[in-house]
């Protein structure tokens, strides 16, 4: 017992002083995709040909990325040969709107709070049911994991609860298969209005790696309307937990917008 208790005054407070404090990520981190298309005047096809899931856009003659679609994977960045797209350390991914997922690399708009009565209800304590819509787990585990102690969700009035009747609102991850279309239906009608929606993941936002298969439903808002999608394949727990914040207005108005930082090396 003696030894336990050394080992834990030993150990400290563990539990991250964000969003004091930014947070300390490692250096392989893949965060906002950043594209420059002054680096791609003739508009080639190679960085789109090399996306798995389509999610370069260049169809209007702009370079975009789609990071609903994008499994950050960056067989774009590494197919490119002018280097016009690459990868920043920029963790604040979570948009209101699907359409807000594309970024063509000159800034992006984060997630704004929820409006009035919504706010005033779930501001403060928010309770959500996850229900994994046939995912591969990822993007599970880093929803579990901010309950650990070094993320602590409790701390900001945020809780998961076995029951959708308990619950103020979904997090969904996975695409969606046919066979949990149903029990997905019947969970959000299970949950008491009035009620929000998270997509996590590219999966649960767009398909992901199984956009467009006859098994998926190429993701929630397919059956469930949506109120914030936060991508990644999987997100980092970071971004999940910056994306919720936003949303329950928990973090300053003027961090809200941020414009496209520069990108990380390689």
């Amino acid at each position: 017992m003696f030894n336990v208790i050394a080992q834990r005054l030993q150990q400290g407070f563990r539990t991250s002083a964000y969003p004091k404090t930014e947070p300390q990520l490692p250096d392989r981190f893949r965060g906002l995709p950043i594209v420059d298309a002054t680096k791609c005047p003739d508009g080639c096809q190679i960085c789109a040909d090399a996306c798995p899931t389509n999610a370069m856009l260049t169809g209007d003659g702009t370079l975009r990325v789609d990071m609903g679609r994008c499994l950050f994977c960056v067989e774009c960045a590494t197919a490119c040969p002018a280097g016009a797209v690459s990868y920043s350390q920029e963790y604040r991914l979570a948009s209101r709107t699907r359409e807000g997922l594309i970024t063509d690399g000159r800034g992006f708009e984060l997630a704004q709070a929820l409006e009035g009565t919504t706010r005033r209800l779930f501001g403060r304590s928010l309770k959500l049911r996850q229900v994994s819509a046939g995912g591969c787990n990822g993007c599970e585990a880093d929803v579990n994991v901010l309950s650990t102690v070094v993320f602590d969700l409790a701390r900001f009035g945020i809780q998961f609860v076995a029951s959708p009747r308990h619950a103020d609102g979904l997090l969904i991850t996975g695409p969606v298969t046919e066979n949990m279309r149903f029990a997905l239906e019947q969970t959000y009608e299970a949950t008491p209005a009035p009620k929000i929606v998270i997509a996590v993941g590219a999966c649960a936002i767009s398909g992901g790696p199984y956009i467009d298969l006859e098994q998926t439903h190429n993701g929630a808002d397919s059956v469930v309307p949506v109120d914030l999608y936060i991508p990644g394949c999987p997100p980092h727990p970071w971004t999940i937990l910056d994306g919720l914040l936003r949303l329950l207005g928990r973090l300053e108005e003027g961090s809200l917008e941020r414009p496209a930082p520069a990108a990380a090396g390689k």
